[in-house]
């Protein structure tokens, strides 16, 4: 029984990194795009930048969480 636990357990964590990593892919994406449709390289690096440091808070956060 502790075998399928370690399993699910794994799976999960491998689905949260898939999700986090299909995140960060969209936003660069979306980022390069707005950056075009804007004209502006600053605005898209700016972009980019934020979510960047939105993602690192968001996953230093939940690591700090749950060491608790």
């Amino acid at each position: 029984m502790a075998a399928s636990s370690d399993k699910s357990n794994v799976r999960s964590a491998n689905v949260r990194t898939a999700l986090i990593l299909l995140s960060i892919a969209l936003v660069f994406f979306f980022g390069i795009i707005f950056a075009k449709f804007v004209g502006d390289a600053s605005t898209g690096m700016t972009v980019i930048g934020f979510a960047i440091l939105l993602f690192l808070v968001v996953t230093i956060g939940r690591s700090v969480r749950r060491k608790k």
